[in-house]
């Protein structure tokens, strides 16, 4: 009995009692979850098994687990069960990092940032099993496939900052760059969000928005946006050349200042990753969209988001809040021997 009891508590213990390596830990299981529930997720539209589960939360009205459905092929409805099951670990992972911030008392006092930015995780899953349900139900809508696709980005921000966070103090914001770097980097951080919403304007209006399988076995479209393709892939582009010269101002004012070794790092690994997007952006508009090509275009863009987020977050650190001295016994006191 005391051997289960022990080996209950070294596997709890990371959870109920966990340190700041625990903390960051979970964080970081939690940027991967959520980047790899991103990518399998493009994967699901661009091999048009988005209604491979025509119901939700059930696969099919009939069945909760993959089942074939009309019009449907067993590779689509295979694919877009297996994204669904993705959730579970996400679910876990996310409930995990939410349990062990809220159980993390460094110094005897509870992080508040840290559970905050935790309870992001879980509420973002449920709120994603939400969304994505309504995405199913409106077969396809591509305003709700761009909203789906965002918040999935939120929450992965959410991540990223927690994991920065857990590995700092709880004191006030300390700037680590001149005031105009930390401006240019919050703005790089903004100007990427504004590029990931284009995108997902282009793919909905673009010819891999979707598609899916009558009946009599035609392939139709889903519907989408009313705008012509050439114009939104050229402000999308527009948008990429800003951020671009925005990174090389970034990267040459990190490079000739006081800018800590990892800001500087992480400026260049943005501007590599800047100039790998364009590079696949443009071979993939010219060669009509290969689906492949565009799944590497979007898992690009998923790992340039966390760069630039981390980006921002090294230009300034938070240290720990300063012990508070112990109160000095009062006047004509006695210390018990």
């Amino acid at each position: 009995m005391g051997r289960v009891s022990s080996w209950l508590a070294r596997l709890t213990s990371p959870v109920l009692r966990p340190t700041q390596a625990c903390v960051r830990g979970f964080a970081l299981a939690a940027v991967i979850a959520n980047a790899v529930i991103i990518s399998t997720g493009e994967a699901v539209r661009l091999s048009s098994s988005g209604l491979g589960c025509p119901d939700w939360p059930q696969c099919t009205k009939s069945s909760v687990v993959a089942a074939h459905s009309a019009g449907q092929t067993t590779l689509n409805t295979w694919i877009e069960f297996g994204n669904r099951l993705l959730n579970f670990p996400l679910v876990i992972i996310a409930g995990l990092a939410f349990i062990a911030c809220l159980m993390y008392r460094p110094g005897g006092q509870r992080r508040r940032d840290l559970v905050w930015l935790s309870a992001a995780l879980p509420l973002g899953v449920i709120a994603q099993a939400v969304v994505g349900g309504i995405v199913v139900l409106t077969r396809l809508n591509p305003a709700m496939v761009a909203v789906h696709y965002l918040l999935s980005s939120a929450i992965l921000a959410a991540a990223v900052v927690l994991h920065v966070r857990a590995g700092e103090g709880d004191g006030p914001v300390r700037s680590l760059v001149r005031t105009d770097l930390r401006l240019l980097t919050a703005l790089l951080v903004g100007v990427t969000a504004l590029m990931l919403a284009a995108g997902t304007v282009v793919t909905g209006t673009g010819p891999l928005a979707g598609t899916i399988i009558d009946s009599r076995g035609h392939r139709e479209t889903v519907p989408r946006f009313h705008f012509t393709l050439e114009n939104v892939t050229q402000l999308h582009a527009d948008i990429g050349w800003f951020i671009g010269a925005l990174a090389v101002a970034v990267v040459i004012g990190l490079r000739y200042s006081a800018a800590p070794r990892t800001a500087v790092r992480l400026g260049w690994l943005v501007l590599a990753g800047l100039g790998a997007q364009g590079v696949i952006g443009y071979v993939q508009y010219f060669n009509h969209l290969p689906a492949g090509l565009v799944w590497v275009h979007v898992v690009t863009s998923v790992l340039l988001w966390i760069c630039v987020l981390r980006l921002y977050l090294a230009t300034r650190t938070r240290d720990p809040l300063p012990a508070e001295p112990a109160a000095a016994p009062a006047e004509g006191s006695t210390v018990a021997a």
